[in-house]
């Protein structure tokens, strides 16, 4: 009489635990380069926002000879456009501008809680008339 083997369908402990090993050694390397990226990238998308609101304001320029709101008495800081980068439910940075008749510079802060404590990729972004950026990566 033949001694036939019966197969189960199912895997051992062992072949479970390998591929529970290998999964979490490739998420513990996969997460923390994630999130690095995502972080670059709302550095980057600050940095764009910067751009566009200084292209803005140079706009303002052009047209009136001055950074500041002239229909205001006195003449008063305008009011930006978006005041988050980027402009929606995920704002990582919230932008602000200090601004004299001949002079503007724009502030991106990073939100806490949605860049890293000690400033990620990147910290405070600056931006101002002349073109001198502070802190861009």
């Amino acid at each position: 009489m033949k001694n036939q083997r019966q197969c189960s369908g199912g895997f051992s402990l062992i072949e479970i635990m390998i591929v529970v090993a290998i999964v979490a050694i490739i998420a513990v390397i996969a997460v923390p380069s994630y999130t690095s990226y995502v972080e670059r990238s709302r550095c980057t998308d600050a940095q764009a926002d910067l751009m566009e609101l200084a292209q803005w304001m140079e706009r303002r320029y052009a047209a009136n000879f001055n950074y500041l709101d002239l229909t205001e008495d006195p003449p008063a800081v305008p009011d930006l456009p978006f005041t988050q980068s980027p402009d929606d439910a995920s704002a990582a940075f919230d932008i602000t501008l200090e601004a004299t008749a001949t002079t503007f510079t724009l502030t991106a802060t990073p939100i806490a809680g949605r860049i890293r404590a000690d400033g990620g990729a990147c910290g405070t972004l600056t931006l101002d008339n002349q073109g001198n950026e502070g802190d861009w990566i």
